[in-house]
Parts: structure tokens; C-alpha cells; sequence
């Protein structure tokens, strides 16, 4: 009688599920950095952004200065909530003085500047840590970066807001904040490049709060040109206005941001009008100084 003969079915090995990993934590992953990064950030009443802006960047920052002037909202609870926070308050002096000090206090070399209605975007941060993890560059003094406008609805992609590229990580020793207040922009010494992502920008809840920032920010243009002697020109007040408006909506493209493109070309020929004309009533002695300018500004 034939032997019957059973064959085993082949099979293989069953594999052990892998675990999936945990992710590190923020610790962990600073302590991959070759580089540490100070994020500084001034603030006057920002508790609607100054959350958002941490919560962006906290992951790649050593420490975050967060530098007050004498807010009335919770920007300091909020502020202070974090860890990474180190807070301090006092009089606004001016945009430009404001952020110089502020970098004032940072202890790192390289260093983030950002305003508290900003954000960074995922692929930002990304090269912002290879940037950290990467071995030091003497001659690399600073990083560019584009900003990304979002306002009525949608992100700005022409009318002269992007992409506004410019320097935001500086090393601290060889960069200063300067400008015509309130705008301001950062002097690098030597080299610098361009690195990939966005900040983006949240700066206007509504076209009330732009026609507000409009106004203060005129304010703040006539008094400091003032300051400095600039008179007022009547030429100069009937043909900017005009000039701006050609130059945002044709020349810049504000016709592909279809309406909000219109309406940033229009705010823009508005607010140098407003900056010129207040310049008038400063000349002709018919105020002391805007009477939406703080109290403490300048001093």
C-alpha cells in the first residue's frame, strides 16, 4: 500500500508589525540643530494673532522675545502661556527702534524677525530646519524670504504684495533694522540668499481695520517726515496718488487679484494722499502732531 505523503502548505514568515514611530519632541528635535534660532517678535495689543505666531514657529525657536509696548489686551497671558517666551514691555519708540531692540535682546546669533500678525508656512519651516541642521557658513549672513498676503478672501499673488522677498533670518552681528517708519526693512552686511516657503500674512481683518491702518500708519509717514523738514508740495499731492493707483493695478498686476486688486490699487493711491496732506496740516500749524498718533510715540 503506497505511503500517502503530506505536504506542509509553504508559507512565510509572518512579519512583526513595525511600530510606528512617535514624533519628536520639539526638545529633540532642537537638539538635532548645529545652529540656534532666537524668534523676535514685537507686539502692541496682538492677543487676536500673537498665539498663532508662537504656535507657528516654536518648534524651530530656541527662545522667542517677545518685546510689548505697553499692550491693554492679553497679549502678555498669552504671550507668557509659553515656554519659550521670554516677555518685556516699554514705550513704543518707532517700528524701526522697536525691532532693533528687540533683536537687542535675543542671546542667539542667527535670528528670526516676524510680526505678530504672521505666520509660517510648513514648507518654510522645513527649510528653516535643514537650514539649522546644516554645518555653519561664515560668509552666510542672512535669508531671504517671500511673504504671502491674505486679505478679502483670498492670497495676494500680484499688485506689488508678492512676492515682497526679503531679509528675515539675520545673523545678528552683521544685520540692523532701518527705514522710514512705520516701514521698515532689514540691512544685511555681505552675503545672503533666497530660502524656500512663505510668511504668511494676516494683516487685515476687514477693509474697516485696513482704512484704520491707513490712517495710523499715514499718521505716523507725515509725522516723521515732518521731523525731518519735508514740506508740503501740491504738485506732489495731485500726481502720486494718480502714479500709485497706474503703478499697483497696470503695472503690478492688481487686475489678476480681480476686486481685492482693485481695492488695494485704490487704498494705496488714498494712503499717499493722506501722507502728504497731513504733511499740510502739520506746515500750516493747523495741529500739533495727528491726533491718532500715540502719546508715546518717539519717546
Amino acid at each position: 500500500m503506497a505511503e500517502s505523503v503530506k505536504t506542509k502548505e509553504s508559507s512565510s514568515p509572518k512579519k512583526k508589525k513595525s511600530k510606528a514611530k512617535a514624533p519628536l519632541s520639539r526638545n529633540a528635535v532642537r537638539e538635532r540643530f548645529l545652529k540656534k534660532l532666537s524668534v523676535a517678535i514685537i507686539t502692541y495689543n496682538e492677543e487676536a494673532n500673537i498665539g498663532d505666531c508662537i504656535k507657528s514657529c516654536r518648534d524651530i525657536a530656541d527662545e522667542i522675545i517677545v518685546l510689548d509696548s505697553n499692550s491693554t489686551d492679553k497679549t502678555k497671558e498669552i504671550s507668557e502661556s509659553f515656554p519659550e517666551v521670554r516677555f518685556s514691555s516699554q514705550n513704543f519708540k518707532g517700528h524701526v527702534e522697536q525691532k532693533n531692540d528687540a533683536i537687542s535682546l535675543c542671546k542667539n546669533e542667527w535670528i528670526l524677525s516676524l510680526d505678530a500678525d504672521e505666520r509660517l508656512s510648513e514648507e518654510l519651516r522645513d527649510s528653516l530646519r535643514a537650514f539649522l541642521e546644516s554645518p555653519e557658513d561664515p560668509s552666510l549672513n542672512g535669508l531671504k524670504v517671500s511673504r504671502l498676503t491674505f486679505h478679502m478672501g483670498r492670497f495676494i499673488r500680484f499688485s506689488g504684495w508678492y512676492p515682497q522677498t526679503k531679509y528675515r533670518i539675520i545673523r545678528k552681528s552683521k544685520s540692523t533694522w532701518t527705514g522710514e517708519n512705520p516701514h521698515d526693512y532689514l540691512v544685511v552686511e555681505g552675503k545672503g540668499k533666497k530660502i524656500k516657503g512663505d510668511i504668511l500674512h494676516y494683516s487685515f481683518a476687514d477693509l474697516a481695520q485696513q482704512v484704520d491702518t491707513i490712517n495710523k500708519f499715514s499718521s505716523i509717514v507725515s509725522w516723521t517726515r515732518w521731523k525731518k523738514n519735508k514740506n508740503f508740495s501740491l504738485a506732489r499731492t495731485i500726481i502720486k496718488p494718480f502714479g500709485k493707483f497706474v503703478e499697483i493695478y497696470l503695472f503690478k498686476l492688481g487686475f489678476l487679484d480681480g476686486f481685492p486688486g482693485f481695492t488695494i490699487a485704490i487704498s494705496s493711491a488714498y494712503s499717499t494722499f493722506l501722507k502728504e496732506a497731513k504733511v499740510y496740516e502739520l506746515g500750516k500749524k493747523l495741529i500739533e502732531r495727528p491726533s491718532n498718533l500715540r502719546k508715546d510715540y518717539g519717546k
